[in-house]
């Protein structure tokens, strides 16, 4: 019985279940316990939805009150004590420290909602249909979201054209391995020349769609200088400019969103996972006001954008963010994993680290390599999981709130997994 059901009876589209075969009966911030007693350390946290660990005690009491006083648990778009209470949060926390003004579409329940909300509202903003994303981008599964991923593994399950979208290359920060796609500010060049010359065939586009640190792509970090160039060429030729901070945000580089402190004004922002803190699903987006208005009541719907759940335990993991230790906390332990990885890839100079705040990675150029890696993590474990074009980068991203013991015993396993499968 241990697997048997879930092997028998559920869809062979699984996936992260055979990279852990294991069930899982319980969790506590960093660690998840199997129904055979075994404690493994969480570095994987959701794909980044678990900023706050497994079952915050704060966020479970609140959650545990609210139900037992007959809360609203599901409620459209209607009102709500709980809707209140996370905008009002939201804004105090989040958007008036940085002089925001944006308007909060609940989209709901997942990122790729998200990203289909915005880039409906950036066509109609715009009158035009073309996005522009970026080699190596993840932005959903959904068909929009799914014209602007670049994965070949998930575009070719669409089974219909992926339209509407043209990728260029990534401005990336630092070069990545065997990289031939022209990373950096020649790209951004390239791509001005494009919409600056009448003959090329690209009319100005409705979007640019961009990651400031492409989680699922390999953690390829964006520069601060090709971000900003990006959004200039985005007001240059009439576009909006997007960010996807989905999984990025939330708190996860040191900052509530990944491009804090760059100077970046965005048009629309996406956001999900972290969001709700708890676990419970929830997507929002930022909305300039002036394109916000676009919309007309109604037009763009779903059954769960009134998640009250996510809304309860969201408000208390705002809350965090009340005390600068958290995120001063964040990015402490984030140079205490790059530097724990900077040592692995000193020992094998092939590898290259990358990320930011508690997101880094470690790149084993070979993919089979990195998935023999990650199944060796798992064997001693520690949850780990790999990303990139080529399945060749392992990304470490614990919950925020690890304690230092755990993540320094995370820390060893993942050295001691990478020397077994390397050395080996």
């Amino acid at each position: 019985m241990h697997m048997q059901v879930f092997e028998q009876w559920e869809s062979e589209i699984r996936a992260y279940c055979r990279a852990a075969p294991t069930v899982f009966h319980s969790a506590s911030n960093a660690r998840q316990t199997d129904e055979q007693g075994r404690s493994y350390l969480d570095f994987y946290a959701g794909a980044g939805v678990l900023n706050f660990g497994h079952n915050d005690p704060k966020m479970k009491d609140a959650l545990i009150d609210y139900i037992q006083n007959d809360g609203v648990a599901h409620s459209l778009d209607m009102y709500t004590t709980a809707k209140r209470a996370f905008i009002t949060k939201f804004v105090e926390t989040v958007l008036k420290p940085r002089d925001m003004d944006y308007r909060l579409q609940f989209v709901g329940p997942t990122g790729t909602n998200a990203v289909e909300a915005a880039l409906k509202l950036a066509r109609r903003v715009t009158g035009r249909q073309q996005v522009v994303s970026f080699h190596h981008a993840f932005h959903g599964m959904t068909l929009g979201a799914l014209a602007a991923t670049t994965n070949a593994h998930f575009r070719n399950a669409a089974g219909v054209p992926l339209d509407n979208v043209v990728h260029q290359a990534f401005g990336c920060e630092t070069q990545c391995p065997n990289c031939t796609l022209g990373c950096g500010m020649p790209s951004l060049e390239r791509l001005r020349d494009i919409y600056a010359d009448p003959s090329t065939g690209y009319a100005p586009p409705a979007a640019f769609l961009v990651e400031t640190v492409q989680a699922e792509g390999g953690v390829r970090v964006a520069s601060e200088e090709w971000l900003k160039g990006i959004q200039d060429l985005a007001r240059e030729t009439g576009a909006l400019f997007i960010v996807d901070d989905i999984q990025m945000g939330s708190g996860r580089t040191g900052s509530y969103f990944s491009f804090d402190e760059m100077d970046l004004d965005p048009d629309i922002i996406t956001l999900a996972k972290g969001l709700g803190g708890f676990g419970t699903p929830i997507a929002m987006n930022l909305n300039k006001p002036e394109h916000d208005k676009h919309w007309l009541p109604g037009e763009h719907t779903g059954t769960f954008r009134g998640q009250d759940l996510s809304f309860i335990a969201g408000t208390v993991a705002l809350g965090y963010f009340d005390d600068p230790k958290f995120m001063q906390e964040t990015r402490r332990k984030g140079e205490v994993i790059r530097k724990r990885l900077e040592k692995i890839a000193d020992k094998y100079p092939r590898f290259a680290v990358r990320g930011r705040g508690m997101m880094q990675a470690l790149d084993f150029i070979d993919g089979d390599l990195a998935k023999r890696v990650a199944r060796e993590c798992f064997d001693r474990g520690l949850l780990a999981a790999v990303c990139g074009s080529k399945g060749q980068v392992i990304k470490l991203i614990p919950p925020l709130t690890i304690p230092d013991d755990d993540l320094e015993e995370g820390l060893n396993l993942f050295e001691q997994a990478v020397d077994a499968q390397v050395e080996g």
